[in-house]
């Protein structure tokens, strides 16, 4: 899914992105910058706000060496 999807997904459901950040434990402006494309999502909170909105799919957990 495409951040404007995930934004009109939330649209259709009559939420705000406020919302989905606080149903989901995420600061409102950590979300926006993934959404607007500020924020890579590569790794960290950025991936996992990404994760949680279907932008991104979950890595697979690495065994460390």
């Amino acid at each position: 899914m495409t951040p404007s999807a995930f934004k009109t997904q939330l649209r259709q459901q009559g939420k705000t992105i406020r919302q989905w950040a606080d149903e989901h434990g995420f600061p409102q402006r950590a979300v926006y910058r993934v959404l607007n494309g500020l924020d890579k999502a590569h790794f960290g909170r950025a991936h996992d706000i990404a994760v949680a909105a279907g932008i991104k799919a979950q890595a697979p957990q690495q065994l460390a060496a």
